[in-house]
């Protein structure tokens, strides 16, 4: 009885499609927030494709990488993390076409894309009963986390141009002040035993802002607040980053909580 319970629990932890949260995890997630922001400029601007094919190309190639990844079996550190980086793309898009296309101010685009995402908090954990990304291992939740996702990109450049640009913090004070508010739920959550998971996504949400604000300060030129590094130079330092740890991460499967190998593959629920 015990053997059974024992593989039944592996087999569950081995079927979640996200990876364990470590300082790998961290580092990977704010590049791929830095790249959201510069690589859709660099698409729209550099390569002069317009905001409104960019949106198009981008939301193909997502869709196309969130059906390999909701298909896999487990997580694959390659697919997982095109998947992110292509969303950072896409919710800064999203919120770009708003602004620029659309004419909708920030503040507007931020406190709906704060709705629509406690709104998917809400929904998610009245279905499921948990927000844990260590549960992620059936198509329902992990359309829920990937919606999410999306979500707190889409808020994320809201708020982060709305504070640098709009309201003239100006980049680097921006990421400075994004930081500080991680540190700090980081500090509240292991000296004051914050919640897990509340502290788990606030800290998530938190990095996108923290993300674009670096992005753009890395990438703008001197004149307006940046260190003028370009789209291009940003985009292509960050995603080499990027490229190596994902690598490293997939040879030695540091962000997979159990390493060890099992004959009989995980099934997925629907």
């Amino acid at each position: 009885m015990q053997a059974n319970l024992k593989r039944q629990t592996l087999l569950r932890e081995l079927a979640n499609k996200v990876p364990e949260i470590t300082i790998y995890f961290w580092i990977i997630k704010i590049l791929c927030t830095t790249v959201g922001e510069t690589f859709a400029d660099y698409l729209n601007f550099n390569l002069n494709l317009g905001l409104s094919v960019t949106s198009v190309v981008m939301s193909v190639a997502l869709a196309v990488c969130l059906a390999v990844q909701i298909r896999s079996r487990r997580y694959i550190a390659g697919v997982y993390w095109l998947a992110v980086v292509l969303l950072s793309i896409v919710g800064t898009l999203i919120t770009d076409n708003l602004t620029d296309n659309l004419s909708v101010p920030l503040t507007i685009s931020a406190a709906v894309f704060s709705v629509a995402l406690a709104g998917t908090f809400v929904v998610w954990y009245q279905s499921e009963k948990t927000l844990s990304i260590h549960s992620v291992r059936t198509r329902r939740r992990e359309g829920f986390y990937w919606l999410t996702i999306l979500f707190t990109f889409a808020l994320g450049t809201a708020v982060g141009d709305l504070l640098a640009e709009k309201m003239s913090l100006g980049y680097f004070p921006s990421a400075a002040l994004f930081a500080v508010a991680i540190g700090a739920i980081t500090f509240a959550h292991y000296r004051f035993k914050l919640n897990a998971i509340v502290a788990f996504w606030a800290a998530y949400i938190l990095t996108r802002p923290l993300g674009a604000s670096l992005g753009d300060f890395l990438a703008q030129p001197a004149d307006s607040g940046g260190l003028g590094l370009g789209t291009t130079g940003t985009s292509l330092i960050f995603l080499a980053l990027i490229a190596a740890l994902v690598m490293y991460l997939g040879h030695s499967r540091k962000d997979i909580a159990l390493q060890g190998q099992l004959l009989v593959e995980p099934e997925i629920d629907v």
